[in-house]
């Protein structure tokens, strides 16, 4: 679907196995492409509130996603699992662009690449913030050198 060169698991720190649901198929029958972004979505918040304590029903601070983008290379289609592999690529003051890898289960090569931008701020006033250092913490873990764009 594509000629960028693969991705493979070895340029991702942390994994997530998300099985997809029956609802996740379109009328084509496999995953749509609009769920992918949900999958990208839950691999970084799962993370962040695991690993980065972030409090998403009372913390101070909330990440907005300002930017995603996905490329497609292979279908997925239920009951299979998706191995989110992430990393990230550039982390900021008060913003983090996460890069995502999806897999079939026992693949090397990823059947989606993409990157989500997040902007960490005040849950009151929607401002941007520095990001808190439990979080930062927990992000920097995932940091690469890939320097791949997706």
């Amino acid at each position: 679907m594509t000629d960028q060169p693969e991705e493979t698991r070895t340029g991702y720190p942390h994994f997530l196995t998300i099985p997809t649901r029956w609802m996740d198929n379109d009328i084509y029958g496999h995953v749509n492409n609009v769920v992918y972004y949900s999958y990208f979505d839950t691999v970084i918040n799962d993370y962040l509130i695991r690993a980065g304590e972030l409090d998403i029903h009372g913390g101070p601070v909330i990440g907005i996603c300002a930017e995603s983008h996905c490329r497609f290379r292979a279908a997925f289609a239920f009951p299979e699992a998706v191995e989110a592999g992430l990393r990230v690529a550039h982390l900021g003051r008060s913003s983090v662009r996460y890069e995502i890898g999806l897999f079939q289960e026992g693949t090397e090569a990823a059947a989606a690449v993409g990157h989500f931008v997040h902007v960490f701020v005040g849950r009151t006033d929607m401002r941007p913030v520095p990001i808190p250092g439990a979080i930062r913490d927990a992000l920097a873990r995932l940091q690469s050198n890939s320097g791949a764009a997706s």
